[in-house]
């Protein structure tokens, strides 16, 4: 052997040993994000949650006879098993005149909202539906 090609090895051994070490960290950092971000996905889909169970309420006071005045007079309100979300309701119609009937038409609105906006842990979602009566 060579004295020129004794020292490759060490340089190559260097250099795979750099690379893993570079590897190794980016791996830790990948997992580190994900488990900062998993708790902002599950208040994302609890607040999401949250507006959606405003809409249902909202469809049930409708199709039970209620009307805007009532929805918009609950808001804000809260659920139960949706802790420290509240959710505000904004209901409106539009009567229109077909043929032989008259339906109505509501427009609603739930947003819900979690802590003070510019906080670390605030999470807000805006649904809205539409129903024919």
């Amino acid at each position: 052997m060579s004295k020129k090609q004794s020292g490759f090895t060490l340089i190559g051994a260097i250099f795979i040993l750099v690379v893993l070490a570079l590897l190794g960290s980016y791996m830790l950092r990948l997992s580190g994000t994900q488990a900062t971000t998993a708790p902002y996905a599950l208040q994302g889909a609890r607040g999401y949650q949250a507006a959606r169970a405003g809409l249902q309420w909202s469809a049930a006071v409708i199709a039970n006879g209620g009307g805007c005045v009532q929805i918009n007079a609950a808001s804000p309100m809260t659920f139960s098993g949706i802790d420290g979300f509240s959710v505000s309701l904004v209901c409106s119609s539009q009567s229109f005149s077909e043929a032989d009937s008259n339906p109505e038409v509501y427009s609603l609105t739930a947003f819900s909202e979690f802590g003070s906006y510019g906080s670390g842990l605030y999470v807000s979602r805006r649904l809205q539906m539409t129903l024919v009566d």
